[in-house]
Formats: C-alpha cells, sequence, structure tokens
C-alpha cells in the first residue's frame, strides 16, 4: 500500500473489492451493474444531492435528524415519525457501534437480542448485516432523501452495501472517522480504506449516478476551532474529489459565537471554493452543513431547547444548506423519537421565521472571516508541503509533527497540543496554538484575546479556563466564567 492522492484505475479498485465483499456473507447480495439500474428508479424526491442542489440554488436551510435502531420495520417507522411528525427534510440511518467497528457477528447477536426483548438493544441500524435486501426495503418505505451516518475507519463494506440498496448520501471520511473515534488506527490506514469508498462513489458518478459524500464536520465536537475543522473538511473533499466524487457537503460544529459561527460557514464556502479550483476540481457541487452543538448539553429539556434553537438560528442565518439537529434528551441517552421530532419542529421553526431576513455582514463578522480564513491557509498550505505536493500523504506527516491537531481526540496520531478557550465574547480561540504554522501575527492575535478575557475575569490565563469553558454551556453559559459569589 502507497498512500498517494492519486484517482485509483479500476484494476486497483476491483483488486481489493472481492475481499472486502467476503467480510460478511450478505457482501455476496451486493452486483454493482444491478444497483446501477436501482438507483435509475429512485425518485428525485429521494435523492439527497438533487435536494441539496435544489437548496442551495433557492437558498434554503434543510433539517437532518440523527437516528437509526436495530430492525428493519422499527427503522422504518421510526424514519417515517421524523419524517411526518418532526418535518425532518432529509433522513439518517445511523449505524449501530458493532458495525463501525467491523464486528459484524456481535452485530448479528444485537438483532436476536432485540427480537426477543421487543426493542432495540441497538444504538443504531445494523446495515452490513441487514444485507442490501433488507435495506431496499427501508429505502423503498420511507418517503424521503435518505443518507448512511456512522463514524467507521473502516466502512467499505458498509459502502457497498448501503450504496446497492439504494442510499444516496454516505457520510465520513479518513481522518474525521479516524481521529476523533479511534485511538490506535494508523491515518494511512484509514485514509487508504476510505479512497475505496470513494472510488466506490466515483464508479457510481462514472454511471449516471450521483452520491452525496459528506465529511463529519465538528471532529470531537469540543471546542474546535474553525480553522482546524475546515482543514480537515477540505483535504477530505480533496481526496474525495480526486476519486471522482461529484455532490460534496462539508461541514462544521457550532461553536456558539453567533459572530464566529455565521464566518465559519461563509469562509468555509470560500475556502472550498478557493481549494477545489487551485486544485483542478471545478466540476464538484460544494454545499455545507451546520451541526448544532455538539458539546455537553442541560439535562433540564427547556433549557436544552435553548441550546437547540440557538443553533437552528446560527444555521439559518449563515445560510447552511442542512443543519443536524439535537434534541432535548442529549444529555440523557438515546433520545425517544418524540424527543427527536420536538428537536427537529423546534429548528424548523426558527429556521422558517429567519428564512426572509438576510444577517448583516458587519465589520466583526468579515473580521473573523478573515482570521479563519488566514488560519486555515497556514494550515492547508504546509500540509500540501509537506506531502511535496500530495494531501493524502501531507496528511500523515502534519499529524505527526502537530501542523494538524485537533484538540481532546482519542487518536495516539494526534499530538492534542492545543488548547483551545473561549475570549471574552465566547468565541472559540487557542489558549495554546500547539504546533499549528500560524503566522506570527496570528499566534498574537489568539494570545491577546484569551488575555483580554482573563483580564476582565480578574485571574491569569490558565487551563482551568478550557476546563470551565467544556461544561459551560451545560451549566447554562457560554463562556465559563469563575464563580465570584
Amino acid at each position: 500500500m502507497e498512500l498517494k492522492n492519486k484517482k485509483w484505475t479500476h484494476d486497483e479498485f476491483y483488486a481489493i473489492r472481492e475481499d472486502i465483499l467476503k467480510q460478511w456473507p450478505t457482501g455476496a447480495e451486493v452486483d454493482m451493474a444491478e444497483a446501477f439500474k436501482y438507483h435509475e428508479t429512485i425518485p428525485a424526491k429521494k435523492h439527497f444531492a438533487k435536494r441539496l442542489v435544489k437548496a442551495k440554488k433557492n437558498g434554503e436551510t434543510l433539517t437532518q435528524p440523527r437516528a437509526g435502531v436495530a430492525l428493519i420495520n422499527e427503522h422504518i417507522n421510526l424514519l417515517n415519525f421524523l419524517r411526518t411528525e418532526g418535518e425532518a427534510d432529509l433522513l439518517p440511518t445511523t449505524i449501530d457501534s458493532y458495525t463501525r467497528q467491523n464486528q459484524y457477528k456481535e452485530a448479528e447477536n444485537g438483532i436476536e437480542e432485540s427480537k426477543r426483548a421487543g426493542r432495540s438493544l441497538l444504538n443504531g441500524f445494523p446495515a452490513v448485516n441487514h444485507g442490501v435486501a433488507g435495506v431496499r426495503k427501508v429505502i423503498e418505505s420511507v418517503d424521503g432523501p435518505l443518507q448512511v451516518r456512522h463514524g467507521t475507519p473502516d466502512a467499505r463494506l458498509l459502502g457497498e452495501i448501503t450504496l446497492a440498496g439504494g442510499y444516496t448520501a454516505y457520510e465520513g471520511g479518513g481522518i474525521s472517522y479516524n481521529i476523533p473515534y479511534a485511538k490506535s488506527v494508523s491515518l494511512e490506514q484509514t485514509i487508504y480504506d476510505w479512497q475505496y469508498c470513494d472510488r466506490l462513489v466515483g464508479i457510481y458518478a462514472e454511471n449516471g449516478i450521483e452520491i452525496n459524500r459528506e465529511p463529519f464536520g465538528p471532529l470531537t465536537g469540543t471546542l474546535v476551532p474553525p480553522s482546524v475543522s475546515h482543514s480537515v473538511a477540505i483535504i477530505e473533499g480533496i481526496l474525495a474529489a480526486e476519486q471522482g466524487v461529484k455532490n460534496i457537503t462539508l461541514g462544521y460544529g457550532q461553536c456558539g459565537n453567533l459572530f464566529q459561527d455565521i464566518a465559519a460557514i461563509k469562509a468555509l464556502e470560500q475556502l472550498a471554493d478557493e481549494y477545489f479550483a487551485k486544485n483542478g476540481y471545478n466540476d464538484c457541487v460544494l454545499t455545507t452543513v451546520f451541526h448544532q452543538w455538539m458539546g455537553g448539553f442541560p439535562q433540564d429539556e427547556a433549557k436544552a431547547f435553548g441550546v437547540i434553537s440557538w443553533g437552528a438560528a446560527a444555521a439559518a442565518l449563515a445560510k447552511a444548506t442542512k443543519v443536524i439537529v439535537k434534541t432535548p434528551h442529549e444529555a440523557l441517552g438515546i433520545p425517544t423519537k418524540e424527543a427527536n421530532a420536538q428537536g427537529l419542529k423546534a429548528t424548523k421553526q426558527l429556521i422558517n421565521m429567519l428564512a426572509d431576513q438576510p444577517f448583516p455582514l458587519s465589520s466583526e463578522v468579515q473580521t473573523e472571516i478573515d482570521i479563519i480564513k488566514a488560519e486555515t491557509r497556514c494550515i492547508l498550505d504546509k500540509v500540501f508541503e509537506l506531502g511535496n505536493g500530495d494531501f493524502a500523504k501531507g496528511t500523515v506527516s502534519a499529524f505527526a509533527a502537530g501542523v494538524l491537531d485537533v484538540p481532546f481526540a482519542p487518536s495516539k496520531y494526534s499530538l492534542n497540543k492545543i488548547l483551545p478557550a473561549r475570549d471574552n465574547h465566547g468565541a472559540v480561540r487557542l489558549f495554546d496554538t500547539g504546533n499549528l504554522p500560524f503566522t506570527q501575527d496570528i499566534i498574537d492575535f489568539h494570545r491577546i484575546k484569551i488575555e483580554e478575557r482573563a483580564n476582565s475575569e480578574g485571574r491569569k490565563p490558565s487551563f482551568q479556563m478550557v476546563i470551565d469553558d467544556i461544561y459551560a454551556i451545560s451549566k447554562g453559559r457560554l463562556v465559563g466564567r469563575p464563580n465570584r459569589s
């Protein structure tokens, strides 16, 4: 295996495909030529990429939940409930944890135990075990565009089965489904495995079947600076485009400061257009997804709705193409379908109310756009340099050097040197910039912002600020101020 950002030939792809399909018996159900014909029968209103293109053209922000249970009929009922009662524009199939770790035997046991218990004992839908036929039952029974959402370092068999089954969107990437999810899986391996997934989508595209691909934007979901998540999103987007993917959604996780969040989506759009064009990928449709707050939530449902609504407002004002919606049970575990629908309806209400209200591009927002773009360019250009013009190779070297670094990541391949904290207005800055390849003026910018907050709170800049900010929203604030009572 030689890792490089170069489009796989058909021979290279098919040389390993047979072994992938043998990882579990349902792999034998996959017939790619037949799958192409099946996709041609899927109506446009259930086609994920087409719905995103329409939303981008019309300036809409679409809603999408997370959801998945163990058994086919129950999963269908859940998705139809979220479509009708929750008014969801786009629908997910969240995959269970066993499947994410390629533990298909354990997933099979979970299916059988769920049947005996009469309720789901898995935290998602085990698509590999249900196979192409089972997946198609879901596709044909649900009236809406469907996407696979998971968290799988090696998602090759899952991709084969769900795409053959009729899913028109597939989430994840070799960085974003490794660094925040795994401890000891090498980046070389996951980037290579995800090149397979992207080449698979590219082959579908060559046969007239457009599948949407979405790197996972929020990463660890805990105070991730926009420039860090943007760098990963753009790299994964470029890696996908090289393999022939034509419809890509780049994501960002809410930080909480309205100006910074709006600026982040604007900057992501501008940077993606810039770097895709610079690297020769001019035929990709690019859209954006805004993830509502991914950190700690209040346990009180009313307070949780406040957090959800703030994320909805930010997504709507930023004009993100879609928003991933949280539930008022976020702090309590897997939500009921009713709670999931409530989060969706609250979000839809905010989006509808703000649909005709443009957010003025103030000097504060423009300043944030400028700093995010400057930081992201520093990172991306250094990654490109480290890879001698190859983003795949450069990514591996960049993480080893800390040029790319994700805060609070479990992976041993992330140095975890950077430490984020909020400034005095709640924007996410860096208390410690680690080895990020920032210019001195950017490093000084972060230091000054942290010092301004520390001075206003009557304390010295310290790691305690980081800790305070991690728990702040669950305690009812955005900035983790010291208790002066």
